[in-house]
C-alpha cells in the first residue's frame, strides 16, 4: 500500500520550498483542500499559474467528468480520500497521472467550485496557518511556486506502483 507521496525525490529542492511543503503537510485534511482552493483563487495574481497546455486532460476522466456528476457530499468525500491517499477508485485514478495533470485536476475543481463542484462553506474562517502558508507560497519565485504545487500534488492519491530503485541503492547498473 503506497501513495504517489512515497517518491524518493521531492520536486521541491530548496529549504524554502521544502519548509512550504511540511508546512501544508502539518495541516488536517480539510485545512489542506482550504489551502488548495485559496491557491487557485490568487492564480495568475499573487501565484503562477501551471501551464494547462503542459496537462493531458483526457488521462483523467473520472475526475474531471463523472467526478462532477456526483453530489457535494460525494465530492468532498473523495477530495478528503484524495488528500489523505486513500484506497479508492477516485484516489487511484489521481494516483495514476503525473504531477502536471493532477494540478490540472485541482484547477478545474478550483474553477467549478460552487458551480458543478462542492464549494466552500458560506461560514468558513481561514486559520492563522493557512493564511500564513499561504503567504509563503506568495513569496516564493515561479519556480518555487510550481516546485511547492507539484510536489504537494504529487503526494496526493493513492499507488501500488512502486519507484524504481536507483543505481546508488541497488549498486547494479541497469542492463539492456
Amino acid at each position: 500500500m503506497t501513495a504517489s507521496s512515497n517518491q524518493i525525490f521531492s520536486q521541491a529542492q530548496s529549504n524554502e520550498t521544502l519548509k512550504v511543503v511540511e508546512a501544508f503537510n502539518a495541516l488536517d485534511t480539510d485545512a489542506k483542500l482550504a489551502w488548495l482552493y485559496f491557491v487557485y483563487e490568487k492564480m495568475g495574481k499573487s501565484i503562477t499559474p501551471a501551464a494547462p497546455a503542459a496537462a493531458e486532460p483526457e488521462l483523467a476522466p473520472l475526475l474531471l467528468g463523472d467526478y462532477l456528476k456526483l453530489s457535494d457530499d460525494q465530492q468532498l468525500a473523495i477530495m478528503r480520500d484524495i488528500v489523505n491517499c486513500e484506497d479508492t477508485d477516485y484516489s487511484r485514478a489521481y494516483g495514476a497521472i503525473k504531477e502536471n495533470n493532477q494540478l490540472l485536476v485541482w484547477y478545474a475543481w478550483a474553477v467549478a467550485m460552487g458551480d458543478t463542484v462542492v464549494g466552500m462553506p458560506d461560514n468558513y474562517n481561514s486559520t492563522d496557518a493557512i493564511n500564513n502558508l499561504l503567504s509563503q507560497i506568495e513569496g516564493l519565485d515561479f519556480e518555487g511556486q510550481i516546485s511547492v504545487l507539484r510536489t504537494i500534488a504529487g503526494e496526493m492519491g493513492y499507488s501500488d506502483v512502486k519507484p524504481v530503485e536507483t543505481q546508488a541503492q541497488t549498486g547494479k547498473t541497469p542492463s539492456l
